[in-house]
């Protein structure tokens, strides 16, 4: 049955908007998340679907992700088999997204531009078949300079992705070299001409504070970018990250007075070219920022399929994350055999505040006071502590419309996030 909800009440447009969480019993009236099978509602959290694809031609030192070399360059991976193995997986999983449109979909990796233009289109159709997407729905796919072909980025347009994300990292030969990179700067410039040719939304991934890197360098790669004149920029700053080989064998970068000065740099120049810093990592035109990863920041729901890939879904009651068997052999077994789901685990109410934050505290002008309560089920009142402790110290901006970081919180956003751990 569907839960009637008195108009004029709950979020402006008259509906009530999601608002249960674990051990949480509904207020009266209140409008549960879906359950299986139920029809979406205004008021449920957007649904995106994101498509991990293992295989890279090789695997950087820096790289924490679920990606695994691929035999032979990469020409050598199970295709088919895969697909298979994705169409199975998104099939045991529409009970527990039935009828919910899915806005977006971003398949990730790994290196996605490995499978054929065939491949490509395959999958694409088969995520038609199978879910309500949105008419204008999003649908973007990463790629990496070392894999491109026109004629292939030219297939991928034709079956329906819209929007590219380049993995460039730098324009800096010997900073490729250092990071593992299989292309150089001439391969990173083809790939964007060739992504340009067939795509008007094309995001360029660079990362700064690179090994040896001076500020010199990095304004380099950056006004290579900003050159483009492409949609999106996600600049990151090289972190080493545990279980990699930069973990294990630290480079020598550049020390944190240089690292702040590039991340002031690159703040400055991207808003003189036109962009809006509206993420931690994340610079876009007007209206073009990346919507699958807004929602994920907004702490809306995704459906993750394919070897690894985590997702997050909302019911009565309850938040459901879950994980897929990591190994692409082990997950293409699983996901064949009926169980592709190697984790599954209910967030608990004393894990929602934090789960929020940690997303929300990552953009620029923050979130909806209310989209708290909306998406959590827990009243604003149980971070209040918290916020009034984080603005005391000139970290957050709270108040009964917005939570919203400052320009200190946005440095020190670690910090930040940390503080509501405790509640």
């Amino acid at each position: 049955m569907i839960p009637i909800v008195p108009a004029g009440s709950g979020t402006p447009d008259g509906t009530r908007s999601p608002a249960d969480a674990p051990a949480l019993a509904p207020a009266a009236g209140q409008q549960l998340w879906l359950k299986p099978g139920q029809i979406a509602l205004p008021g449920s959290p957007p649904l995106s679907l994101y498509v991990h694809v293992p295989w890279c031609v090789r695997k950087c030192p820096y790289c924490d992700f679920n990606s695994h070399a691929a035999p032979d360059g990469g020409h050598e991976i199970p295709e088919a088999r895969y697909l298979d193995a994705l169409r199975a997986d998104l099939e045991q999983s529409l009970p527990l997204v039935w009828g919910r449109p899915v806005h977006t979909v971003f398949i990730g990796g790994g290196t996605p531009s490995l499978l054929s233009a065939a491949g490509m289109d395959r999958l694409l159709s088969d995520i038609r078949a199978l879910l309500p997407l949105d008419a204008d729905a999003e649908i973007t796919m990463e790629a990496n300079p070392g894999t491109f072909e026109a004629e292939r980025f030219a297939s991928y347009r034709a079956s329906g992705i819209n929007r590219l994300s380049i993995g460039i990292q730098s324009f800096d030969d010997r900073h490729l070299q250092a990071l593992g990179r299989i292309h150089g700067e001439r391969e990173a410039r083809a790939a964007i001409d060739i992504a340009l040719r067939h795509f008007d939304n094309v995001n360029l991934d660079l990362m700064y504070a690179l090994p040896g890197q001076t500020v010199e360098e990095c304004v380099h790669d950056l006004e290579a970018a900003l050159a483009y004149g492409t949609t999106h920029l996600s600049l990151y700053h090289l972190t080493l990250e545990p279980n990699t080989l930069f973990a294990k064998f630290p480079p020598a970068l550049p020390d944190e007075d240089s690292a702040y000065e590039m991340q002031d740099i690159i703040e400055a120049r991207t808003a003189q070219a036109g962009y809006r810093h509206y993420e931690t990592s994340a610079y876009a035109r007007p209206h073009r920022e990346a919507r699958h990863n807004l929602n994920y920041w907004r702490f809306g729901d995704y459906l993750g399929i394919g070897a690894g890939a985590h997702g997050k879904l909302s019911f009565p009651h309850r938040v459901l994350r879950q994980m897929r068997h990591k190994h692409p052999a082990t997950y293409m077994e699983t996901a064949l055999a009926g169980d592709a789901v190697q984790e599954a685990r209910e967030v608990t109410a004393d894990e929602l505040p934090f789960e929020f934050m940690l997303n929300a505290l990552r953009l620029t002008d923050g979130v909806p006071a209310a989209s708290f309560h909306d998406y959590t089920g827990l009243p604003l009142h149980t971070i209040s502590k918290t916020l009034a402790a984080a603005e005391k110290k000139g970290l957050l901006e709270a108040d009964l419309t917005v939570i919203r970081p400052t320009e200190l919180g946005r440095r020190f956003l670690n910090d930040l996030q940390e503080m509501f751990l405790k509640d």
